[in-house]
């Protein structure tokens, strides 16, 4: 016994110091940037490496009254293939809707493919895949939780996408369930939004869909209907970038640092999970010391993750007194994740400004520069801070001992997920 007792208290004393102690890449920018400037786009294609494509079409929709509907409309008009991969698709209204839009293009000979985290959907599976199965679809898993993938339980693919006859994609924050489709138990409805998508960036949106079909099931995608070159359709630059531990996710981390690094009036955020390491701190201090107006809105009392919410508060201190205004918003979850910056640039995406969006799951950003999508997401992020109340300075330090001693505790914890 106390052999056993020697090793437990050896491991957790290793653990403990892994989780304080682990190293962080101090992420930084060589040299000033200019958001406006065409050597911030080559610094943009080079480091992220993606081309920025002109002649698309983006299209945003606000919240899921907006963007359920356009999904689809988008999949039942389908003709020749549907590509979907969601880290979230849960059982329920919504849920039964997709499944049945999906399962009558099965029916229609459309080719169907599903890739679901395994666990960001769990039971979608039991419940679901059979019938859609019976329908001709194809659904895969994405990491299943076996004994022998344990070390990569925490890689999940947070991505949200769908790709229909590889010419019209979704991109967003929104994966398919109930908490985003209408109020639930006296909750309000999530807010979020989606963006579609239409244009030469396209087939780049639908090589990021294939990548994790061909991880779960070995089967590499070639049909021509799935691969088109598309013609421009509009008058909006954009590229798609996609993340995941195979390169740290640093691509995500890299891209929305450099675009806040590179702005020169404003940088607008918006993330439902807000713990940025000292790194991305850092940067966001220096772009608000020097003039820059940085806003970002989070979830007050209505987040989905307590927890989270207490660990991101106790590093709002430093942050607050560099000049970054921090707004809570209070109508709902908020579950939105975009970044504007100086009218001009852009990201709507899944990544979260956390260590696991930043460094274990699989992301996906689509970035714009069009001054109209801009307005377009500005439009309602004014909404929302009309919805939200800001944290100063003075109300943080006065916040209760309580919440300071957990949200030290939470703060250790969710940095090392």
């Amino acid at each position: 016994m106390l052999y056993l007792t020697i090793i437990g208290g050896a491991f957790l004393s290793w653990l403990i110091l892994a989780l304080l102690f682990a190293p962080h890449i101090p992420y930084h920018i060589e040299a000033d940037l200019d958001a406006t400037s065409d050597h911030f786009v080559n610094v943009l294609e080079s480091t992220c490496l993606a081309k920025l494509e002109p002649g698309n079409r983006v299209d945003i929709f606000t919240n899921g009254e907006a963007f359920y509907p356009a999904m689809l409309e988008a999949i039942r008009s389908a003709k020749e293939t549907v590509n979907m991969e969601c880290y979230i698709f849960r059982k329920g209204e919504i849920g039964d809707q997709f499944v049945e839009a999906l399962a009558e293009r099965g029916r229609a000979g459309v080719r169907v493919a599903l890739v679901l985290d395994a666990i960001g959907s769990l039971g979608t599976m039991t419940k679901y895949a059979g019938p859609l199965r019976e329908a001709g679809c194809r659904v895969e898993a994405y990491q299943k939780v076996t004994w022998y993938r344990l070390g990569r339980l925490n890689n999940r693919t947070h991505r949200e996408l769908l790709v229909v006859d590889g010419s019209v994609a979704f991109v967003g924050g929104a994966g398919v369930a109930d908490w985003w489709h209408k109020p639930r138990k006296g909750k309000p409805r999530w807010r979020d939004m989606m963006a579609r998508v239409e244009g030469p960036v396209v087939p780049t949106i639908q090589g990021i869909v294939t990548e994790n079909w061909i991880e779960c099931c070995g089967e590499i995608l070639t049909d021509p209907d799935i691969y088109k070159r598309q013609k421009p359709v509009g008058t909006v630059s954009a590229f798609a970038i996609k993340s995941s531990p195979a390169d740290r996710s640093t691509v995500s981390r890299v891209l929305l640092q450099t675009l806040i690094e590179g702005s020169n009036h404003r940088v607008r955020v918006s993330t439902p999970y807000f713990l940025p390491d000292r790194a991305f701190r850092q940067a966001m201090i220096r772009t608000a010391r020097r003039g820059a107006s940085l806003d970002v809105i989070v979830p007050g009392r209505h987040t989905d993750q307590r927890w989270v919410r207490l660990a991101s508060r106790r590093m709002y201190g430093e942050l607050l007194e560099a000049g970054v205004r921090i707004f809570e918003y209070e109508a709902g979850m908020t579950h939105v994740k975009t970044l504007v910056v100086d009218d001009l640039w852009s990201a709507i995406g899944t990544t979260n400004l956390d260590n696991r969006s930043f460094e274990h799951n699989d992301e996906v950003n689509l970035v714009v520069r069009d001054e109209n999508v801009a307005a377009r997401l500005m439009h309602d992020y004014q909404d929302d801070l009309a919805k939200s109340k800001e944290v100063t300075v003075e109300e943080w330090r006065r916040r209760p001992t309580l919440e300071k001693l957990i949200g030290a505790v939470a703060w250790i914890l969710e940095r090392q997920q």
